[in-house]
């Protein structure tokens, strides 16, 4: 087996943060902590001279594609995205004839996600790693396949990130949950998440959303911020004019009706 010191400190010297590893399994604690130095490398490297190498996933992600035969080829649902132009960075092969796609991390952006797609993993957590080449599993080697720079991810693809991001209820939940007595009230809770409904209606459907929270006592500053979300989830959505005049015009008839003004 090789000694991969000198591989480790040319990692660190360009700024990833090194973890030495047997096999996957982390050799030190990496959690929260700074990385290794150089001298710190070769001091470790001297007392495990066969460690693997891997890098904390903290100023990068990976988009990581596994290819089992018992399970899903990530390679075809990331062919079946259709833009190949979107993986043109640094990228490498696996021990196990996966590939793994290096990318900056835009900041805030991107978060782990185990399933991202079917054979396809997000690794993107400050305290998570990746084994990288030419570190050895199983007595097969991590290789580069190219030395393109780490580029930033085009937005559509962050987009998709995070919107798989977003966790949701398993299906067995919602098919198992019969909902009873469903009230008006009810109908306003999901119109903030639903919408305004198809073009024709919007106003009328804005100005009984509005109305049914006045009527519920719902401060009207809230009910304008709600009646804007409620909007922005409509296909085609009214101006911002438009929805301000609409929540103006039913607290005055809100007013009205409780008697508070006179006409």
């Amino acid at each position: 087996m090789q000694n991969l010191v000198n591989y480790a400190v040319q990692y660190a010297e360009r700024g990833f943060s090194v973890i030495p590893t047997v096999e996957k399994r982390p050799l030190i604690k990496f959690a929260d902590r700074l990385p290794l130095t150089p001298d710190e490398i070769k001091e470790f490297w001297d007392k495990h001279p066969y460690a693997n190498i891997a890098l904390k996933t903290e100023k990068f992600f990976v988009v990581d594609v596994d290819r089992h035969d018992d399970g899903d080829d990530g390679t075809l649902s990331i062919k079946n995205l259709n833009h190949p132009e979107w993986f043109n960075t640094l990228c490498q092969k696996t021990a196990h004839n996966g590939y793994q796609f290096f990318f900056a991390k835009p900041k805030e952006r991107i978060s782990q996600n185990i399933g991202f797609l079917p054979g396809v993993d997000i690794k993107a957590h400050p305290n998570n790693y990746v084994i990288v080449a030419p570190s050895l599993i199983d007595d097969k080697a991590y290789q580069w396949l190219n030395h393109k720079p780490m580029i930033q991810p085009a937005e559509k693809l962050i987009q998709l990130i995070e919107e798989k991001g977003k966790p949701t209820i398993s299906n067995k939940k919602i098919e198992s949950f019969h909902p009873k007595g469903r009230t008006q009230t009810s109908a306003l809770f999901e119109q903030v998440v639903k919408g305004l409904g198809p073009t024709g209606g919007r106003n009328d459907a804005l100005a009984a959303f509005a109305g049914g929270l006045l009527f519920r006592n719902v401060d009207p500053e809230c009910v304008l911020e709600l009646a804007r979300i409620a909007n922005q989830r409509t296909q085609y959505s009214l101006s911002d004019n438009e929805v301000v005049a609409t929540v103006n015009s039913m607290i005055k008839k809100e007013i009205r009706r409780r008697g508070e003004i006179s006409e």
